[in-house]
């Protein structure tokens, strides 16, 4: 058989890396479509994850020991987070209002508390251990600078009576009253303090014995927060 007889065997061409399949000829038997040729590797690469996806079967049933990955909150608690929400306000003139109303409860509360004691409530100057101490010790106790308004009206009477003897009574009184309340408040402020050093030895004391010492001016029904001690009970 001749060199022109002889049969063709398939020719094999090598494609280019990346644009045609290995083994095909310049004549392939089966034609590559054009997407499989100019296809976006990007979109590949975003579909991997998805195909190697674990696929779940939504009709199977949940077991109910399995953890949700957070408690169930309460019913009081989903309650609240709602009425939170709800209440929350959108516009600078609803929370104005809303801190207009949060500031009265407060001085409410607080109004309560002077008059009935409740520690929880009280203003920070009358808040704590130390003061309710020095308070009680104030109040159990008869102190002259809680009479000097009505002995101050008393001599102010007398010095507008236009008689020299009863204008030098007055001015004497005057100098009376001044001198046994000094002498009053020095003794009560040595006594207190002894007091409370005894009581509370290791406690902030700083500013107790002048706020009893405050106290001891006003009278007595008109002091707050009120009195929670009887005349003569030992705190």
């Amino acid at each position: 058989m001749n060199r022109l007889q002889r049969p063709l065997c398939p020719v094999l061409t090598i494609g280019v890396a990346g644009s045609f399949p290995t083994g095909l000829g310049s004549t392939p038997r089966h034609p590559v479509p054009l997407g499989f040729v100019f296809r976006s590797r990007a979109k590949d690469e975003k579909a991997t994850p998805a195909d190697k996806a674990p696929v779940t079967d939504s009709n199977q049933p949940r077991d109910p020991q399995a953890p949700k990955g957070r408690p169930t909150p309460k019913r009081s608690e989903a309650q609240s987070q709602r009425r939170s929400v709800a209440s929350t306000p959108t516009t600078r003139k609803d929370a104005a209002k809303r801190q207009r109303e949060e500031r009265r409860q407060a001085l409410d509360r607080q109004r309560q508390a002077l008059s009935g004691g409740d520690e929880r409530y009280l203003p920070a100057r009358d808040k704590g251990p130390v003061r309710k101490f020095a308070r009680d010790w104030v109040d159990a106790r008869f102190n002259v600078a809680e009479f000097f308004l009505p002995l101050a009206v008393v001599i102010l009477v007398l010095s507008v009576v236009q008689v020299p003897a009863l204008q030098n009574i007055a001015l004497l009184l005057w100098l009376v009253v001044i001198v046994l309340i000094v002498l009053d408040s020095i003794l009560s402020g040595f006594r207190l303090k002894k007091r409370l050093a005894e009581r509370f030895p290791d406690t902030n004391k700083r500013g107790a014995v002048a706020y009893a010492l405050m106290r001891s001016l006003q009278m007595r029904r008109l002091r707050l927060p009120k009195p929670q001690v009887k005349r003569g009970e030992r705190p």
